[in-house]
């Protein structure tokens, strides 16, 4: 079976469209990925839904595994490289069977790795069809982050106090292996765990490990105080930092391979009385770089926005606060205009995900390359698609509207509290009311909250306030998107579960976050509305006008839908 045979069998039970299924095998010969990883990476089918599919070309039949029923001892069967290499795992054994499940069950070289190991075993082999995220959790299975950190640190011994440094060398001493298993098992856990941030911070009596999942800290480890420096440097010396320098921060970064996928670490270091404190924003491609559907871009503003893209010049910017998700949302505009045919060329501060195709450069206050002046020479780069991380200040924004005015699409994010702040914000920073009219396409704003897990979340009916607030807020949305939905008073939201032996959420009751969005475009009305001198109360009828779905609202049809808790909405928007 081959990846056009998927997509072609995929195509034929309308799963995916055929413009889809030839997108996915164009950008997989531009890089690393399969287009059956690009079809899981960008979540466009149920992988239930692909397994079944596969099961059907294979003949191998598909099986839901059960977590609990594989043992370490089972799991030792399957050494772990192989489990890895192979994307295959142990299931049961008997005394004349083992049974094991594969992601790839017509990979010659993983039958043929596996009818040794069946052989050496003295039994015959069996085999069952899983999905990617079956096998993660699995594979989690063969090492737990908890005792690599107690062995690790069992084997270093040594007094409190004492103070060590791991050897430049690549690989260290004998004795530094410790320190580097430490490392590298905390940089995996982080990846497994979905965490966006680690944080390794020296207090007075130990070295505490926090991990940012969902937009929230968490105590990960604990370890004693002597072993601050040695992990510290560690770090160092994977991110090529000043080993000697510990009273000034540092930026640095480097790129390893977990689980069989490309991830960026980026590292700050920041003294202390105690030490260095070092922060690793962990930029997982497979997390990060997402399509309009998992960002949570509803139909009525995914149309908007690709029309917004297929214009032929003009600025799209995209607002929020910090945190907000406005970077993902720009990379997941540059992956839906990347093709050979265009030259996309992006200015950050610094660069997030690497992405094949796209020309990216990293902005350098220090030696004078900042947004300003790099966006000067961005201009001579014959650039179809320019990106700018931020703009921030009025010779930045008065290059970026020149740019948008001289037949180039602008992506970039500005700090305003909505979509409808944009404007006001863009004269504040010196861009004249008649060029904003002019270059200006979209203005997006946005919030990111916590997506609900599907399988433990629990219903209740709205309290009459409320519900009486839905149906206010549903009333004025815009017909052609009303339509679409088929709510009805008394209408049912969603809440945080109490199954803490939930295995898609691990008993947190939420996976992820979704973004909440508004959009406001501009129209004739808004250009008139600008150029008579602008007024908050005038730039909002304007977007009532258009039929702008807020943020408030926005967020309420996603609870609604069961994807987040009202309260999230509540708290997040006004």
């Amino acid at each position: 079976m081959t990846d056009k045979d998927l997509l072609s069998a995929l195509v034929q039970k309308t799963l995916i469209t055929r413009e889809i299924a030839e997108q996915l095998i164009q950008e997989s010969s531009y890089g690393t990925n399969s287009p059956e990883d690009l079809l899981y990476d960008r979540h466009l089918v149920d992988e239930v839904q692909v397994a079944r599919v596969k099961s059907e070309l294979t003949g191998v039949p598909y099986k839901k595994i059960k977590l609990e029923t594989v043992s370490e001892e089972l799991l030792r069967l399957i050494p772990q490289e192989t489990a890895l290499s192979y994307r295959v795992v142990p299931l049961q054994k008997t005394s004349t069977l083992l049974v094991v499940g594969m992601l790839h069950p017509d990979d010659v070289r993983a039958q043929e790795a596996l009818r040794f190991i069946a052989q050496r075993e003295g039994v015959s082999l069996g085999v069952y069809l899983i999905t990617p995220s079956d096998f993660q959790v699995l594979f989690r299975k063969y090492g737990s982050y908890e005792s690599d950190i107690q062995a690790a640190v069992q084997a270093i011994g040594g007094s409190e106090g004492e103070e060590r440094v791991v050897s430049l060398e690549k690989g260290g001493r004998e004795e530094d292996a410790p320190i580097i298993k430490i490392v590298a098992s905390t940089l995996k856990q982080a990846v497994e765990a979905g965490a966006s941030d680690v944080h390794i911070e020296p207090q007075r009596d130990r070295v505490r490990i926090r991990f940012r999942i969902d937009g929230n800290l968490k105590d990960i480890a604990t370890l004693p105080p002597n072993l601050a420096q040695p992990v510290i440097s560690r770090v160092k010396v994977l991110s090529s930092l000043k080993l000697d320098e510990t009273r000034i921060p540092q930026d640095g970064r480097f790129r390893t391979v977990v689980m069989g996928r490309d991830v960026d670490y980026r590292v700050a270091t920041f003294p202390t009385p105690s030490g260095e404190k070092i922060a690793i924003r962990v930029l997982d491609p497979t997390t990060g770089l997402k399509n309009f559907e998992a960002l949570g871009l509803n139909v009525y503003y995914k149309e908007l926005l690709e029309a917004a893209m297929k214009k032929p010049y003009g600025m799209i910017l995209v607002s929020g606060p910090t945190g907000s998700g406005k970077s993902t949302t720009l990379y997941s505009m540059m992956r839906e205009l990347n093709n050979e045919m265009v030259n996309i060329v992006t200015l950050e501060d610094p660069v997030e995900y690497f992405m094949d195709g796209v020309n990216q450069s990293q902005v350098k206050p220090e030696i004078g390359y900042d947004f300003a002046s790099g966006l000067r020479q961005i201009l001579r780069q014959d650039p179809d698609v320019i990106m700018v991380g931020e703009i921030r200040d009025k010779e930045t924004a008065g290059l970026a509207v020149n740019a948008a005015l001289t037949g180039h699409i602008m992506l970039s994010t500005i700090h305003t509290n909505n979509a409808v702040g944009v404007i006001p914000r863009l004269v504040d920073l010196g861009v004249h009311p008649f060029l904003i009219s002019s270059a200006l396409n979209v203005m997006l704003a946005q919030r990111l909250v916590l997506k609900l897990c599907s399988e433990c979340r629990e219903s209740y009916a709205a309290p009459k306030e409320l519900n009486d607030l839905i149906a206010h807020e549903l009333a004025v949305l815009p017909e052609s998107f009303a339509q679409t939905l088929s709510f009805k008073s008394p209408y049912t939201l969603y809440r945080i579960g109490q199954k803490q032996d939930c295995k898609t959420c691990k008993g947190k009751g939420t996976v992820g976050r979704l973004a909440l969005l508004e959009i406001f475009r501009m129209t004739r009305e808004l250009e008139n509305t600008i150029q008579k001198g602008l007024s908050e109360g005038a730039l909002w009828d304007e977007a009532r006008r258009q039929g702008m779905i807020t943020l408030r609202q926005d967020g309420i049809v996603k609870a609604l839908q069961g994807s987040i808790a009202f309260e999230e909405v509540m708290r997040e928007t006004t």
